[in-house]
């Protein structure tokens, strides 16, 4: 048998168009990928082309930082001084000076205790123990009153501390219970499901301004005489109660979304109510409703700076005195842009996790 003998060349290897890949490839498929496209790119370019190296100048290059009030009138940039100036009223209000390092070790605690939380692998039963012992030690840290600190009372709780603490406390307590809200609408019980549609509907139907108002106002009309209950105290029930309803109806929406097998392959189980909606219907609907829970959860964060109507000094109510100093009253931009700043941080903390954790429990 003849064998014939093949000679094996090297192909040479060939590449995709320098148009098709790297930087180039990705603008051409992404920015001009048609007629539209192409025009929008360019005027959005031009846009940026004119006005960020305006804001860089004006925020940067010819800023005041350290001045008084009288160089920043004379700067042709920002006045960051309004800032660094009276950083420790705008965080900490009227809370005591030499004492203001107790909010920042509850907002150091608090911090901690979210980033623990923040991962899946730390929830266990033993982490709500300890969110409720965290909590009441930075109650008690604030307040005082024992091992030689100093009683500081409520009304003088200001700045950021105030608006962590109703933030957190009334995101905390607001969740559970808009979970028990829905649970109550879907009841087969007629007078527990009425009595929750009822308030659910009730309290969507007002804006939040008008139960700050009832809380701060009409509230202390109907206790007995001597009778008083802390107005930041009815400022957070009010939080609470209002976030309350809108988780309960996003959760209620979750609940619906699961088929009605899962509900029928519980009872086959013999599984009772509890375990039927702790081991399999709640952990499917949660999960489902994360993005609009965090939106909501997300809204209650920043409406915190409602408080501000009914004389509450929260990070925007300090801010604002600050401005009415008539040293640096004409520097509102930089103050709100600031304040601005810590609200996105935390609203951004929030999303990001919240995609996190989609992608951690995708299945």
């Amino acid at each position: 048998m003849e064998q014939t003998s093949i000679s094996l060349h090297t192909i040479e290897e060939v590449k995709p168009p320098v148009t098709s890949i790297g930087v180039i490839g990705w603008a051409r498929k992404n920015l001009f990928s048609n007629i539209l496209n192409s025009l929008l790119t360019i005027l959005i370019a031009y846009g940026l082309f004119r006005s960020v190296p305006t804001f860089i100048k004006w925020a940067f290059v010819n800023a005041v930082w350290w001045s008084d009030g009288q160089a920043c009138n004379q700067a042709s940039g920002a006045c960051w001084s309004i800032v660094t100036k009276n950083l420790r009223f705008i965080l900490f209000g009227f809370y005591p000076y030499e004492q203001q390092w107790r909010p920042v070790f509850a907002i150091v605690l608090l911090a901690a205790f979210v980033f623990f939380s923040s991962f899946r692998r730390n929830w266990n039963k033993y982490l709500l123990v300890a969110w409720i012992v965290g909590l009441t030690l930075i109650g008690l840290i604030m307040h005082g009153g024992f091992l030689g600190l100093p009683s500081v009372e409520t009304e003088q709780w200001s700045g950021i501390s105030l608006t962590l603490l109703l933030s957190i406390f009334g995101l905390s307590a607001a969740y559970p219970f808009g979970v028990i809200l829905a649970l109550g609408r879907r009841s087969r019980l007629p007078a527990i499901k009425t009595l929750c549609v009822v308030y659910i509907e009730l309290i969507r139907g007002v804006p939040l301004i008008s139960m700050l108002f009832m809380a701060s106002v009409m509230f202390p009309l109907f206790l007995p005489e001597g009778v008083t209950i802390n107005k930041i105290l009815r400022a957070q029930v009010a939080i609470i109660m209002f976030t309350a309803a809108y988780i309960a109806e996003v959760v209620r929406g979750g609940l619906q979304a699961i088929p009605r097998g899962q509900y029928e392959a519980a009872e086959t189980l013999g599984l009772n109510y509890y375990l039927k909606m702790r081991l399999i219907i709640l952990p499917q609907a949660l999960k489902t409703v994360i993005p609009p829970t965090v939106s909501i959860l997300i809204s209650a964060f920043k409406d915190t700076s409602l408080v501000v109507i009914i004389g509450l000094f929260d990070l925007l109510r300090t801010t604002h005195v600050t401005l009415s100093n008539p040293e640096w009253m004409g520097f509102s931009t930089e103050a709100y842009l600031f304040t601005a700043s810590i609200y996105f941080v935390g609203c951004f903390v929030m999303s990001n996790f919240s995609r996190r954790l989609e992608r951690e429990l995708k299945t």
